[in-house]
């Protein structure tokens, strides 16, 4: 199995960053502090980063195909202006329990944007919803505990999906047409692994890349066999999400929290919640436009 070990490219100190995403028009990583309410922006060509606070946890931020943003926050979907900093909402959510926030999202090849909520009580109360261009929301998913990471197979026949509660990488059958998922099963227990799955991303070889809540590292597999190969070993516990970039697209961003930490452990991981990279030797797919 291939090992790789992450460096730090910029120490956010974020409570609980996630959903990075690579920006290839503005050569940027792009990525959220959910607790901090904060959409962070980093540029490797400079080693700076900004921010942007709001008044909502947000859960992720993926960009639009007119030039703005889609958030994930706390309530529903929202679009940003990135020019002014403005927000309005597209569509709120429908939970059981209004204490339940979006979570983890990922837009698909069509420009749908897929995002779920995590239960404020760990329960199986939480959903996954579908937003579609004119802001039309659809829950596709109930009975999830953390919704987290989405990736598609590389014929949009298979979409793949974490529910960090259930400790488990589901697959779906996928019409790409009309977004319809069939048949969940199994596809990664991660039983035998250290931590629980968190966000996830897909390289060009259809292998995808798996951040462990808890376990220290991302792991890359193989979907058509189960098989585990590769790990990436990140100097920070609670590995929240990765994401490609970089100009050729070989760089693997990965997230981390603070969360999760009681003093002495942050005192033995002074990186936790930073934003880490390294190289690899395959490469990532660019990001899908939300077409809402």
């Amino acid at each position: 199995m291939k090992t790789y070990r992450a460096e730090p490219v910029f120490e956010a100190s974020n409570a609980l960053g996630e959903g990075p995403v690579w920006d290839g028009e503005n050569r940027q990583v792009v990525w959220v502090d959910i607790d901090g309410k904060e959409l962070w922006r980093y540029r490797p060509e400079t080693g700076m980063a900004d921010r942007t606070a709001f008044d909502k946890k947000i859960g992720a931020a993926v960009p639009a195909r007119d030039g703005s943003w889609v958030l994930a926050m706390q309530d529903g979907f929202y679009r940003l202006n990135p020019a002014t900093g403005e927000t309005a909402l597209i569509a709120a959510t429908d939970e059981p329990n209004p204490a339940n926030r979006l979570n983890d999202g990922k837009v698909d090849r069509s420009g749908r944007f897929w995002a779920g909520t995590i239960s404020a009580k760990w329960e199986k109360d939480g959903s996954l919803y579908l937003l579609e261009e004119g802001g039309r929301l659809t829950r596709k998913l109930t009975g999830i505990v953390c919704s987290n990471g989405l990736a598609w197979n590389e014929d949009d026949s298979v979409m793949y999906y974490i529910d960090t509660g259930d400790g488990a990488v589901f697959a779906f059958d996928y019409r790409a047409g009309d977004g319809t998922i069939a048949n969940r099963r199994v596809l990664i227990d991660f039983a035998g692994e250290e931590g629980n799955p968190d966000g996830m991303t897909i390289d060009a070889e259809g292998m995808l890349w798996i951040a462990h809540w808890g376990g220290w590292q991302v792991t890359r597999w193989d979907p058509r066999t189960g098989r585990k190969l590769a790990s990436v070993s990140v100097p920070a516990k609670n590995v929240t999400s990765c994401t490609f970039g970089g100009e050729n697209l070989d760089e693997l961003y990965i997230t981390s929290a603070r969360n999760g930490n009681d003093e002495s452990e942050l005192a033995e991981q002074p990186l936790a919640g930073a934003l880490f990279r390294i190289k690899t030797d395959t490469r990532g797919l660019p990001v899908h436009m939300a077409a809402i």
